[in-house]
């Protein structure tokens, strides 16, 4: 069973980012699990949401150049290994795996996005000003 993947070409600048999801979110587009990945001058933001139409109409209504893929969703056990039995599998089958991306499936209804910032301090400061919780690494381990 497939499933469909939104790909949104973004110029790579401030402000980029979150003009797109507050676009989705304040039309009632929840975003499921989403990639981003970039170069100097531009980035490709795979998202898969829960309204994918009404994404697309929005996206075009608003000038975003977007794609569409399907792609699968693979349960992969959540112990030592999931991961890996997996991708033998694949590799068994001579599959090769294009890219891929994760999101998590936890029982509070919450997720754990992970960040890089140019600088860490800076952004540490501006998520806690705004009451933003941060995971620790002892914390993120464990989930």
């Amino acid at each position: 069973m497939s499933v469909k993947q939104i790909s949104v070409f973004l110029e790579n600048r401030t402000g980029r980012l979150a003009e797109i999801t507050t676009l989705l979110g304040d039309h009632d587009i929840n975003i499921r699990a989403l990639s981003l990945a970039d170069t100097a001058d531009f980035g490709i933001l795979r998202l898969i949401v829960n309204k994918v139409d009404e994404a697309k109409d929005l996206l075009r209504k608003e000038g975003f150049t977007f794609g569409e893929t399907e792609v699968l969703a693979v349960e992969v056990p959540d112990v030592p290994g999931g991961l890996a039995r997996i991708l033998r599998a694949l590799t068994q089958e001579q599959i090769n795996v294009e890219y891929m991306y994760a999101c998590v499936m936890s029982p509070t209804q919450s997720a754990v996005m992970v960040f890089r910032f140019d600088d860490p301090q800076q952004a540490l400061g501006a998520l806690a000003k705004h009451d933003i919780r941060t995971l620790s690494g002892k914390t993120l381990y464990g989930i």
